[in-house]
């Protein structure tokens, strides 16, 4: 009974997180690929357990999880996510935000980087210029 109920939470925040905007793979057909079951594991622990906890909401997951992918420079997971946090309402001028803010701990190469994908993601959205939105 538990399982079901974690993957009813995993297809309930993965649809919210993924369900909308651009269109790309989520990791989660790659890991399928090559081990079936250790990529259910993977999602049910990441989108069922991890992402449906209420002590951060969706949108502060998502701004945390944007801010250390840019730092990582992990630009095509930073993609998937920035997509993500703006499907959950992630106000897209504080999104840019926390990408600037990576400048003094990260480089301006990751801030490069992390515009240039978030421009990306919102022009595939329609949403670019973000300036043009208020």
């Amino acid at each position: 009974m538990e399982d079901e109920i974690i993957k009813k939470r995993t297809q309930e925040t993965a649809k919210k997180l993924f369900g909308k905007g651009i269109k790309m793979d989520p990791p989660y057909l790659t890991w399928r690929e090559f081990n079936r079951d250790l990529a259910g594991d993977f999602s049910k622990f990441i989108t069922g357990n991890l992402y449906s906890r209420t002590v951060l909401t969706l949108p502060e997951r998502q701004m945390a999880a944007c801010a250390m992918l840019a730092a990582l420079r992990a630009t095509d997971e930073l993609k998937l996510h920035v997509n993500a946090a703006l499907n959950v309402g992630c106000d897209p001028e504080k999104l840019a935000e926390i990408f600037f803010q990576l400048a003094p701990y990260a480089g301006m190469p990751s801030v490069n980087e992390a515009l240039t994908v978030y421009r990306e993601v919102l022009k595939e959205r329609g949403e670019w210029p973000i300036s043009e939105k208020k």
